[in-house]
């Protein structure tokens, strides 16, 4: 199992939230590369970073942050938010980021989702965040109808062979993740499914490493302390 240290980015600056609430954002550190340098130093060979104005604003923002990273690190980035055009994925690949994850754009314009697997293929994966089970968009401002599995459905249907699946309930709260519904996501798809949320301490990453899971994204976790990055990459090895 791939474990992903997280950066999420306001203002060019890594922060954290509580439960997606960006009234709750927490700066965690000073600055996005070195912190990308010390998960490097880790042994991580991948890192997420979301473009949380991007996700509001409903374009790239910070841009230059993620590509930063890309280009002053081994590290392969995934990035998220924001990301809403063809132009947008083309704009990041070829400035050196490894995969790009679309989130409000796979329930909104999925003929969208479609024509970018047809021309990034296994590059282009989905965010599917999930409250109560029903997805959520924009940031995590708007509720919709559309249960979480139904739409991963949809989604391996078109192609897609990534998805980052989020309980935004366990986002940012240090409190497990959601076991159950992780489970049922990677049960009900072929494609690789990414646990987001919640992740607290090394038993929740033996936890979701033991379910068969592809892959865990890890923040305050890091950020507090309660889990070591390198033991973590060490157990999933």
């Amino acid at each position: 199992m791939i474990i992903f240290p997280a950066i999420d980015i306001i203002d060019s600056k890594p922060v954290r939230l509580f439960k997606g609430d960006f009234k709750t954002a927490e700066r965690v550190a000073d600055d996005a590369l070195e912190t990308a340098k010390s998960f490097e130093e880790c042994g991580a060979e991948w890192i997420h970073m979301v473009d949380l104005d991007g996700s509001v604003q409903k374009k790239r923002v910070n841009s230059e942050t993620f590509i930063c990273v890309a280009k002053n690190t081994s590290l392969s980035v995934e990035i998220g938010g924001g990301i809403r055009t063809l132009e947008d994925i083309d704009f990041y690949v070829n400035n050196g980021i490894k995969r790009v994850i679309l989130g409000s754009v796979a329930l909104k314009n999925p003929a969208l989702v479609k024509e970018a697997v047809k021309e990034f293929g296994g590059v282009v994966a989905v965010g599917i965040d999930a409250k109560d089970g029903f997805v959520a968009t924009e940031g995590w401002t708007e509720s919709s109808n559309t249960h979480f599995i139904d739409l991963a459905k949809q989604m391996e249907a078109i192609g897609v062979e990534t998805i980052i699946f989020t309980d935004i309930s366990k986002d940012g709260t240090l409190s497990g993740p959601n076991i159950k519904q992780l489970l049922e996501i990677n049960d009900a798809v072929s494609c690789n499914i990414t646990a987001s949320g919640g992740v607290t301490d090394i038993n929740d990453i033996i936890t979701l490493r033991d379910s068969g899971l592809y892959g865990a994204i890890c923040g305050k976790s890091i950020y507090k302390g309660t889990l070591s990055l390198k033991e973590a990459i060490e157990v999933c090895k």
